[in-house]
């Protein structure tokens, strides 16, 4: 149960404890799912105390829970229920010897703010700044607390404020996303928007806004200033996607030299494309990408250069070219998959060369680690996501063998080259699903012969009971 929540200064990862304050945790998720802490300010920063956020309107007299979005039908007309209206109560558990279970002992520990008053917790929430905050401890509802960016929070802490705690450069919460929510969305809850709402920023401001950089603003000009900002939101998706597992790193990036070719005719082949793409320079790898089963083509293709002058000069030269009777459409790759065979097999670095073709050697030599076993070592032509290997000759000292002009020979592997080992894997849980299957069905036809048998047992025994009874009746009118 966890939220990433981004900022002017950084990121956030929240943990929520679910089981200890389970209205709070449902209230927190519920609204960040509907995106109602988006450009919130963070409106009170109180240094090495607590820092406090979450009120749309950005006053700290503002914010409602997500309770106050149900309906009164949907909570029975409990109209002091803790799922009604626009507070929630405490949850705030103390032990026998009335000792608060949860304690502000570590920093970054996430509560609930409130009026000043039980049971007024609604959005707002307090984020605390050092380790030991005692004066909060059975005043606020404990439901979380800060894992990942505690370096952001004290980025945060230490922002220039006026007297009242307010910061003179706004510092707000751009986005929030739910990385793991277990809590069912109650009756009544409006659907989570698509998109951020638009934000208004119309009313006056005596503050500077978040993103304005005084001594960069002075030396950059306007599309400088939107470059920059693009390349900010586009590292912030990055890393987003590197969390929830779309991307292998966070820096990870398609290569330079591939090319993605679609609206190919079916009866182009591998071998076809080679040769007209080769006129710009030389081809590590053409693959047209076919169906697994079928072997029929899917009309687009993946092809590798040796440098990125050469992919680009294909590019401007080959868009909108006509092959086989079809206006073919040619771009940049943005394929991550040799990147993540790479990424699982050599972790984060991604594996170098020389790893890949150890690798390879390894495997072929079967599964042995002397890569240079059989007189032959492998090596790798090119770069990219599709990758030529070239099997070279060795002669040991010892070996007395006239014949020395050996041949050496390419591997020409396409298409299943680059998915040999997604096929195995693929075969393997196709056969696991098999045999579990086969286990189902004869668990179940047994199931059902023992059911049978024991409806049968049970008329039998019915009827035999029915029998004696009618034998007893007669027994007894005869006498």
């Amino acid at each position: 149960m966890s939220v990433l929540v981004e900022t002017s200064k950084g990121e956030l990862v929240i943990d929520l404890f679910a089981t200890e304050s389970p209205i709070a945790s449902m209230n927190f998720l519920k609204l960040c799912k509907l995106k109602q802490y988006n450009d919130c300010k963070f409106f009170s920063v109180q240094k090495d105390f607590a820092v406090q956020t979450g009120d749309p309107s950005n006053t700290g007299e503002g914010g409602k829970s997500i309770y106050s979005f149900l309906s009164r039908d949907e909570t029975d007309g409990k109209e002091e229920s803790e799922h009604f209206g626009r507070f929630f109560k405490d949850e705030i558990h103390v032990d026998k010897e009335q000792n608060v279970r949860l304690k502000h002992d570590h920093i970054g520990t996430v509560s609930c703010a409130n009026f000043g008053r039980e049971d007024t917790n609604q959005s707002q929430f307090l984020i605390t700044t050092r380790d030991c905050v005692p004066d909060l401890d059975g005043k606020h509802t404990i439901f979380g607390r800060v894992m990942e960016g505690l370096d952001v929070l004290q980025r945060i802490n230490e922002a220039y404020c006026d007297e009242n705690g307010r910061p003179w450069q706004n510092i707000r919460i751009k986005r929030t996303t739910v990385l793991d929510d277990p809590f069912e969305d109650p009756e009544g809850m409006p659907k989570a928007p698509d998109e951020s709402p638009l934000v208004d920023r119309s009313v006056p401001d005596d503050r500077l806004e978040d993103d304005f950089d005084a001594e960069a603003a002075q030396e950059m000009d306007e599309i400088e200033l939107e470059k920059k900002s693009r390349e900010q939101e586009a590292r912030s998706r990055a890393v987003v996607l590197e969390m929830i597992g779309d991307l292998p790193d966070v820096d990870a990036k398609p290569p330079d030299e591939s090319l993605f070719v679609c609206k190919l005719n079916p009866v182009t082949t591998d071998e076809d494309l080679e040769i007209i793409f080769s006129r710009f320079g030389k081809v590590t790898s053409c693959d047209v990408i076919r169906d697994r089963r079928t072997g029929d083509s899917l009309c687009y293709a993946f092809i590798n250069f040796e440098t990125k002058e050469m992919c680009e000069a294909a590019y401007f030269k080959m868009d909108n070219a006509l092959i086989d009777d079809r206006r073919i459409h040619v771009d940049f790759s943005q394929s991550m998959h040799g990147l993540w065979k790479n990424f699982r097999k050599f972790g984060k670095k991604g594996g170098t060369e020389d790893d890949m073709a150890n690798a390879a050697n390894a495997k072929r030599g079967g599964g042995s680690s002397d890569w240079k076993s059989n007189n032959k070592t492998l090596e790798v032509k090119g770069g990219g996501s599709g990758r030529g290997y070239q099997y070279q000759t060795h002669h040991h000292p010892n070996n007395n063998n006239n014949n020395t002009n050996r041949k050496s020979y390419d591997h020409v592997d396409h298409h299943n080259r680059r998915g040999r080992d997604d096929d195995e894997d693929d075969d393997r849980e196709r056969r696991r699903r098999k045999e579990k299957k086969k286990r189902d069905r004869s668990r179940s036809r047994s199931r059902d012969r023992k059911e049978r048998r024991k409806e049968k047992d049970h008329h039998k025994r019915r009827d035999r009971s029915r029998s004696r009874d009618r034998e007893n009746r007669k027994h007894s009118r005869r006498y």
